[in-house]
């Protein structure tokens, strides 16, 4: 990379960065409200609220995930800036699972993880993991119906570290797995606004690159 180009990275960086920020801050905003508007023993007595404020926060939490993703879409055109730490992953995901499973009650999906051991310590990005597996689980949110199961596994192997997340939406045409992951590319499946900018899982698969996976 020339040093032209990590300039213009760094200050696409800062740019997105101060935009995503801001959107976050009145997204807090935004939810705090809702809960106010539409608390959850309100929402059990009122299947119309309820059906409501649950498409409002279906709706929070994907723009909330775009946001996320603007602050790390720089690192898509340069090397990514893994900070790599001694860190346990297995509680790492234990506990975004745990923070997930309130906007999976609020959409009436069931969430479930599954790992053999209770730790197991990695050199790993701490944040970039979780910018990952929050992608991943929004993107189970968005194509799974209420009723539906998000099943999270995280197997510890030949020192090597296999995350899957599985869903029981209505599934991936298989000639369309080789562009899943480019920037930008978009679902052909029907699904409410805001479709995002095609920035996940094109970010999920730099965080995996950046820890010597794929």
């Amino acid at each position: 990379m020339s040093e032209k180009q990590f300039d213009n990275n760094q200050e696409l960086e800062r740019v997105l960065g101060q935009v995503s920020n801001q959107l976050r801050g009145s997204l807090g905003t935004i939810y705090q409200a809702l809960n106010r508007i539409a608390p959850m023993e309100v929402r059990e007595g009122n299947g119309a609220v309820d059906r409501d404020a649950a498409v409002l926060c279906q709706s929070y939490y994907r723009i909330l995930r775009l946001a996320n993703n603007l602050s790390d879409a720089a690192h898509l055109e340069g090397p990514s800036a893994a900070q790599l730490r001694n860190g346990d992953i297995v509680g790492l995901c234990r506990d975004i699972m745990d923070r997930a499973r309130h906007p999976a009650e609020l959409l009436g999906i069931r969430l479930d993880f599954q790992c053999e051991k209770e730790r197991h310590t990695i050199a790993m990005d701490k944040d970039r993991i979780e910018r990952m597996m929050l992608n991943l689980l929004s993107n189970a949110f968005k194509f799974t119906p209420p009723g539906g199961l998000i099943t999270v596994e995280l197997r510890l192997t030949r020192g090597r570290v296999f995350l899957s997340v599985e869903d029981t939406g209505p599934g991936i045409d298989p000639e369309r797995l080789e562009t899943l992951f480019d920037s930008y590319h978009q679902s052909e499946q029907p699904a409410p606004p805001p479709q995002g900018l095609g920035l996940g899982l094109a970010l999920c698969r730099a965080v995996a690159q950046g820890h010597g996976g794929t």
